[in-house]
């Protein structure tokens, strides 16, 4: 099953977090450049959660941004 994604956005640190559960000691990190960090799972490899940082910035005067990620998008199940 699909997770849904949760974002939160830290105005103080000026960072938006996508995730798809809560961060946890043992993923391991890994910069994707200019400013974004990815968590993966330790025994996957998948990304469980993205940083970006500066965000306010990225989005300033702009309409979009793009992620150095693909994503398989898709309707959750109603409960």
């Amino acid at each position: 099953m699909a997770a849904k994604l949760i974002f939160e956005y830290d105005r103080q640190g000026d960072i938006l977090y996508i995730s798809t559960r809560a961060p946890y000691a043992e993923q391991e990190s890994e910069e994707l450049g200019d400013g974004i960090v990815a968590r993966l799972n330790p025994s996957t490899g998948g990304i469980e959660n993205l940083e970006i940082l500066f965000f306010s910035s990225r989005v300033e005067g702009e309409r979009s941004f793009e992620l150095p990620v693909s994503a398989d998008l898709r309707l959750a199940a109603k409960p």
